[in-house]
């Protein structure tokens, strides 16, 4: 890494001169909001002249939510980037275009009539609605299962937590009622129609739709003697293993071959694991096994389609067709006069948790592939069917109804991903916005807890400061982080956190805070010390309002 050395005071001096009091859509108080905004306080300006942060660009914008007075405008109409904050926008118009009670219902139809063998006469074609989970993230009491180190992250931070439910339990619950529907044998094909909605390219990784398995991953779950074994199993992929122990002190070293397979409809698509691990390794984040990694579904409805067959298998409903090859969409009939599926050849449907725990999901972990499908989902709402033009629509939204400027924005898709920018205004005036909105107690109650749950739950270097201990709880926030490579090593481009706080003396703030061009760092584990700097501010922030 380069040296790094403390920033000189008159340049932050001259970063203070920054500041605006300009409102925009923040809201509240017309007399108030015209007040100007204040230096940045002692207290957090230490943090922010680090010599870990002597090349970063800083921004910070505090509105008091029931005044609409900006108190804090640090590099006012900068674009910066925010990474995952960006999911406030797309998961914040989901959730009040769907509802927060909105339910995705998965159908089986027959396309044919059943004999009096119990034997489908034509096709059986499940029809994916956008549900995220599909049945696999359900607890026993019903609840939604959401580690705070979920799996869709585990390649890039090193390790998860396995959701505990049957990622395949969804499946085996339609097969259950095509089974009590009558139908013991499928005479023609099983299909997956994914046609909700265009496909579209998530993040140069695959072609992402409606159907969704398992979050769209299998899960790699290795042991402490380098064991391997994988989830969820089914004959459209597996596992192979060549993994070692090595010796205690040496580096970890596993790839996945590939990591991304393009095998899936053959009968031999497999991905293997290779390298050693240490004796002594401990994994990260939970300090136990087992250790995980993910190969990534790259073609969801052929996938699905094959759990679908098995599941119906082991509810007794056996299939001509065979249970591993692509998805025969060929055979799906036309959507030119609306939907193809008459009611009464419903033969089995599977109810999803409702959107707001989806948004949970979504914001809590930083789901990417879960916000991409977001957008798309409120697309749907505004007569849109592809990705762009979803954010076509969003944007038309957040104008007419944010008074969010098209040009204070720069959204690369629902998620976060690349070069996503925004200024300080833009995200202020959406968490305004939301708090005005039906669905804001779902929103924020969406949002990671300082010191409590998701993305900030290991954040709590400040409550060592008897003073700002009574932060925990009170900060609900979204993170985001954008890390590129370079020819030095990783790049940490920004970090940023935005969100509410209820802070000590009572008062209702909306905040934004962004950092970057940090620089280089050695690896991920150089992050987690900004998660905590983002922290301390936001518990300062709690105190001094």
């Amino acid at each position: 890494m380069k040296p790094i050395h403390h920033a000189s005071a008159a340049v932050f001096a001259l970063a203070s001169m920054l500041l605006t009091s300009c409102g925009g859509g923040d809201g509240g108080n017309t007399s108030a909001a015209s007040l100007p905004a204040q230096p940045v306080p002692a207290e957090i300006a230490s943090i922010l002249q680090k010599p870990v942060y002597r090349d970063a660009r800083w921004a910070l914008r505090v509105v008091d939510l029931d005044t609409g007075r900006v108190i804090h405008d640090l590099g006012a109409g900068q674009q910066m980037l925010i990474g995952s904050v960006r999911k406030l926008f797309s998961v914040g118009l989901a959730l009040e275009a769907l509802g927060p009670e909105h339910v995705f219902r998965t159908p089986v139809y027959r396309r044919g009539a059943i004999d009096g063998a119990g034997v489908l006469q034509g096709d059986l074609v499940v029809v994916a609605s956008g549900d995220l989970a599909m049945g696999g993230r359900t607890n026993p009491d019903g609840s939604f299962a959401l580690p705070d180190e979920d799996h869709n992250e585990a390649n890039a931070l090193g390790n998860a937590t396995l959701p505990a439910p049957d990622p395949l339990a969804g499946f085996d619950r339609l097969a259950a009622q095509v089974a009590a529907s009558g139908i013991r044998q499928i005479a023609g094909e099983v299909i997956v129609d994914d046609r909700l909605f265009e496909h579209f390219d998530f993040r140069g990784e695959f072609k992402a739709g409606p159907m969704f398995v398992n979050d769209d991953v299998v899960d790699v779950v290795i042991g402490k003697d380098a064991s391997v074994d994988w989830r969820a199993k089914s004959q459209a992929f597996s596992v192979q293993s060549g993994l070692a122990v090595g010796a205690p002190g040496s580096a970890l070293d596993i790839s996945l071959e590939p990591e991304l397979p393009s095998c899936l409809g053959s009968a031999q698509c497999h991905g293997r694991v290779a390298g050693t691990l240490p004796s002594d390794f401990v994994p990260p984040f939970t300090g136990r096994f087992p250790l995980v990694r993910t190969f990534r579904i790259v073609d969801p409805s052929t996938y699905a389609r094959t759990v679908l067959i098995e599941a119906l298998a082991r509810a007794g409903v056996t299939t001509s067709a065979p249970a591993v090859a692509l998805n025969p969409s060929r055979r799906l009939p036309s959507l030119a006069a609306g939907s193809p599926y008459a009611p009464e050849t419903r033969v089995a449907e599977l109810a999803s948790h409702p959107y707001k725990d989806f948004a949970r999901y979504v914001l809590k972990v930083s789901y990417n592939l879960g916000a991409d499908a977001s957008l798309v989902l409120f697309g749907l709402t505004r007569g849109a069917s592809s990705l762009a033009a979803s954010q076509v629509a969003e944007a038309a939204v957040l104008a007419d109804q944010f008074r969010i400027a098209p040009e204070t924005m720069h959204f690369v898709d629902g998620s976060g991903g690349g070069l996503t920018t925004a200024t300080n205004e833009a995200v202020t005036s959406l968490l305004a916005g939301m708090r005005r909105r039906p669905s804001y107690p779902q929103f924020r109650d969406a949002l990671p807890q300082l010191g409590i749950d998701g993305s900030l739950g290991f954040v709590n270097d400040f409550a060592a400061d008897p003073a700002l201990a009574g932060a925990r709880g009170q900060v609900h926030a979204k993170t985001g982080t954008f890390v590129s490579g370079s020819d030095k090593g990783p790049v940490l481009r920004a970090q940023a956190l935005a969100g509410y706080i209820d802070t000590k003396n009572g008062r209702h703030l909306a905040f934004t805070l962004a950092v970057n061009d940090v620089g280089v760092i050695s690896s991920v584990d150089d992050i987690p010390p900004v998660f905590q700097d983002f922290g301390t501010i936001s518990a300062w922030l709690w105190k001094l309002y």
